[in-house]
């Protein structure tokens, strides 16, 4: 089964428009550099302006153990720790067949 990863970012709210740029940089080095990452969604809400919500599959533990140890990961959670109030990830194995 695939490998489901969650996160809900809680973002200082003057700093959103620069954590949306971040964070969609890391999407797109994700998808792009990582064979084992297929899916990396950003999805925000104007009604909840201070949150972001990532989902993301890949092939395994493995493959998401990889992708936090690429250096633009490294580089994406230092730059973004200063304009989270808070995060919370959650893994998940995906049910349904792919």
């Amino acid at each position: 089964g695939m490998y489901v990863v969650t996160v809900v970012f809680k973002v200082k709210l003057e700093t959103k428009d620069d954590f949306h740029k971040l964070v969609l940089q890391q999407a797109k080095n994700s998808l792009e550099k990582e064979e084992g990452c297929h899916r990396f969604d950003v999805c925000f809400d104007d009604r909840r302006p201070d949150t972001v919500f990532l989902y993301e599959v890949y092939d395994d533990s493995a493959a998401f153990e990889a992708h936090r140890e690429t250096e633009y990961f490294k580089a994406f959670r230092e730059a973004a720790e200063p304009l989270l109030e808070s995060r919370a990830l959650n893994t998940w194995w995906l049910l349904n067949p792919a």
